[in-house]
């Protein structure tokens, strides 16, 4: 799905279509420092201990160490920052801003409204239109404004791309 929405995103803020497989690949990896978080914790069902949510914000720095030998820096970047927060509240570096690197704040979008669509082990899937105004809630805090607006504006168009690539999550 990640692809897809990288796609979108370059025809509305000019991305070069280059950027766009260096921007997959590390879609394709951004969670993979999960595999450093137990199972007990990421398959949770139910609220999780101030511990077992500091143990999962440690999976971006976690993967950005993993990929580190077969990513390039910005690549690397971009992983370890697919958590972090328009506002400088995210992790793992607490960056705000356009200190987050565009391919990050991208992920971040795709990420939430994936996450949010899905169905978890710890919740159900919620339909589209709620995660829509959930994520417009964050507009400027959670989500860079700019890039919000883009996926506002192409809604319709960033739910037809999670129908083509449904997650069957457990």
């Amino acid at each position: 799905m990640g692809a897809a929405w990288y796609r979108y995103f370059r025809e509305g803020r000019g991305i070069e279509p280059r950027r766009i497989t260096l921007l997959r690949e590390a879609a394709l990896v951004h969670d993979v420092g999960k595999i450093g978080v137990p199972d007990s914790v990421l398959l949770k069902d139910g609220p999780l201990t101030d511990d077992e949510r500091a143990r999962i914000q440690t999976h971006s720095a976690l993967g950005a160490q993993m990929v580190s030998d077969v990513l390039t820096a910005e690549q690397v970047a971009w992983v370890r920052g697919h958590h972090e927060r328009w506002d400088g509240g995210g992790y793992p570096d607490g960056l705000a801003g356009e200190a987050i690197p565009l391919a990050a704040r991208l992920m971040a979008l795709a990420d939430v409204f994936d996450a949010l669509i899905s169905r978890r082990v710890y919740k159900g899937a919620m339909a589209p239109e709620q995660a829509r105004a959930i994520m417009a809630e964050q507009r400027g805090a959670h989500f860079d404004p700019d890039l919000l607006d883009v996926f506002l504006a192409g809604f319709d168009d960033f739910c037809a791309i999670a129908q083509r690539y449904p997650e069957d999550a457990a």
